[in-house]
């Protein structure tokens, strides 16, 4: 019997001893996974980087010039054109010409060849626009920035996108990369590497990917690689690894694996985050469809941790509603927001501020009593708030339910539906909560596409929202024919990354303000906070 025993316990350490050697390829996966991505991640960034300070050093000079010029196609204008040229590393020419694209004069006394590639696009934060453009014979498109002067007239400079030819950035990306520079639109304007690369990625995901967006302006750039591609260049790694992977399965017929399973189990303590204030508001601006004014802006979740890493809210938000965690987490935002927008509230009175309930805040009525207490003495007026739940989970009709809407709505606070038409609702349901703001998921906005002329889902839930007499929001906006669809159908408010991406609160406030001054005086702000989006 002793003998079974031992043979039994023989042959599990025999299996034991290949562990280490079978783990060889997964450990390796996940360095070259973690190494490469590390790398796309900082490709992408230089680019957008350098995309981003050619652009502002482009618009420096642009404004430097016009301040300079007390009138237009003079000897001064050429003069100070001439030596902001001679002064900047990426500047390559100066124009003036009317709204049609009459050429009055330029830098040097000759016609400027350009051909458009995409329409003026306005930039958040600054009062030029930005055309991608082709210049002359150079082979890298470039940015024509542009500032209106007087009521016919327009001053432009023309700064080459990135400061190498294609050819030259395709000799520094590894064989079979790609990179792919476009606008936030979906216009492609750059491709190196393999053209069709992009396309397969989205069907496949054995690809090392990155993206990043030029600061403000509505430029993304993309990177990948497939993955047997950077997996290839670690061979002598990989046989580095079995050697020492053989070496330790002496040991590992002796340790248990306790470390290998805690080594492979992420650290997830999302309750010390919450107590450490790390999960934080970011801002993504709401855009008036018609006057082009920041209306205001729903904030975004993101968990960020103390060694830099930040994680989305996809990857949290659930287990949050779980364990009961969703109900402290929204407390700490809701403090955060007041903390933020405490004395931007005072300069925008009329500011709105939307707090994300999840169906957990409607079992317990004590979400009233945080409000309360949280706001009560802040700066910030229970009118000024706005409390969304989401539609993907159905709230169930019950005193409580009721309860928690009602003081609510005693307080002076209004209600929102997120995601409208993606879940449970229908139009009694939406009717009996009360609801004064909907908001359209961006699964409808994505249906509009060039040529659109009809999409029925979409108009319908327009319809829907008019007869309730409700205000509408539309999310997701990336493209220009989705803003003008949606305007012809009489939505005023939307956001998406063709406006802004989300802003952490400084730049948030930043933006705000100047928009405030340079448009209206008190322009109503409407702030909505999301912590599940």
């Amino acid at each position: 019997m002793k003998s079974k025993f031992s043979h039994v316990l023989m042959l599990m350490g025999a299996v034991l001893a290949f562990v280490p050697i079978i783990a060889v390829d997964y450990l390796l996966d996940a360095y070259v996974q973690y190494r490469e991505k590390a790398e796309a991640q900082w490709y992408v960034e230089s680019i957008s980087s350098h995309i981003n300070s050619s652009a502002m050093d482009g618009v420096a000079a642009l404004r430097q010039v016009i301040a300079a010029s007390p009138s237009l196609c003079t000897a001064t204008f050429v003069t100070n054109a001439q030596e902001a040229i001679e002064g900047g590393l990426n500047l390559k020419q100066f124009l003036v010409e009317n709204l049609d694209g009459v050429q009055y004069c330029d830098a040097y006394g000759r016609v400027v060849n350009y051909s458009p590639l995409s329409q003026p696009l306005p930039v958040p934060g600054l009062t030029e626009t930005m055309a991608v453009v082709k210049l002359g014979e150079m082979d890298m498109p470039a940015l024509k920035l542009s500032q209106t002067f007087g009521e016919t007239r327009r001053v432009s400079t023309f700064v080459p996108l990135l400061g190498q030819s294609e050819s030259a950035l395709n000799e520094t990306l590894p064989d079979s990369a790609m990179m792919r520079v476009t606008l936030t639109n979906g216009l492609s304007i750059v491709t190196l590497g393999d053209p069709s690369g992009f396309d397969r990625r989205q069907s496949s995901s054995d690809y090392i990917s990155a993206q990043g967006y030029a600061g403000q302006f509505p430029i993304k750039v993309e990177y990948a690689v497939p993955f047997a591609m950077a997996r290839a260049g670690y061979a002598d790694l990989d046989v580095a690894f079995t050697f020492i992977a053989c070496l330790a399965s002496a040991v590992f017929l002796i340790l248990n694996l306790s470390y290998v399973r805690r080594s492979r189990v992420p650290a997830f303590d999302l309750e010390r985050a919450i107590e450490r204030n790390e999960i934080k508001p970011y801002y993504q601006p709401v855009i008036n469809l018609r006057t082009g004014e920041l209306v205001g802006c729903e904030v975004l979740c993101r968990w960020e941790k103390r060694n830099g890493r930040v994680i989305p809210p996809g990857a949290f938000i659930d287990y949050a509603e779980v364990t009961g965690l969703a109900i402290p987490m929204t407390v700490s935002l809701m403090q955060q927001v007041r903390n933020d927008l405490g004395d931007l509230s005072r300069t925008l009175p009329n500011m709105k501020i939307s707090i994300n309930l999840f169906e957990g805040h409607f079992r317990d009525v004590g979400i009233v009593e945080d409000v309360q207490a949280i706001f009560g003495q802040s700066p910030i007026n229970f009118r000024q708030l706005v409390f969304e739940i989401t539609e993907r989970r159905p709230l169930t009709n019950s005193m409580t339910t009721t309860s928690v809407i009602s003081g609510l709505h005693a307080l002076g606070a209004r209600l929102a539906m997120d995601d409208a038409g993606t879940g449970h609702s229908n139009l009694a349901y939406l009717a009996t909560l009360g609801v004064d703001v909907i908001k359209i998921d961006r699964i409808f906005v994505d249906m509009i596409k060039p040529g659109t002329t009809q999409v029925p889902v979409l108009d319908g839930l327009i319809a829907m929202a008019k007869d309730l007499d409700c205000e509408i929001v539309a999310e997701g906006v990336e493209t220009e024919e989705q803003a003008l669809y949606l305007r012809s159908r009489g939505v005023l408010h939307a956001q998406g990354y063709i406006f802004a991406p989300a802003l952490k609160v400084g730049a948030f406030k930043e933006l705000a303000l100047a928009l405030n001054s340079a448009s209206n005086p008190q322009p109503r702000l409407e702030v909505v906070a999301s912590a599940a989006a």
